[in-house]
């Protein structure tokens, strides 16, 4: 009776342990996502700053008269 307690001790210490790492790794993920998500959205700033300054720049070309 002991030995099986001990054992089922041991597995719920083990469980409680693979919990908390699990936790740990989604508070990571979560931070990552963040992150990413913001850089994201810094780069489509970027991107649409950079469309708008070439379109400018293809309103000042001249275009040929053949």
């Amino acid at each position: 009776m002991d030995s099986e307690l001990s054992a089922l001790e041991a597995k719920v210490e083990q469980a409680v342990q693979q919990l908390k790492q699990l936790r740990e790794e989604g508070r990571e993920l979560r931070q990552q996502l963040a992150a990413r998500t913001d850089e994201n959205v810094r780069l489509g700033e970027k991107l649409a700053a950079a469309k708008a300054r070439i379109e400018a720049l293809l309103k000042q070309i001249p275009e040929n008269e053949t």
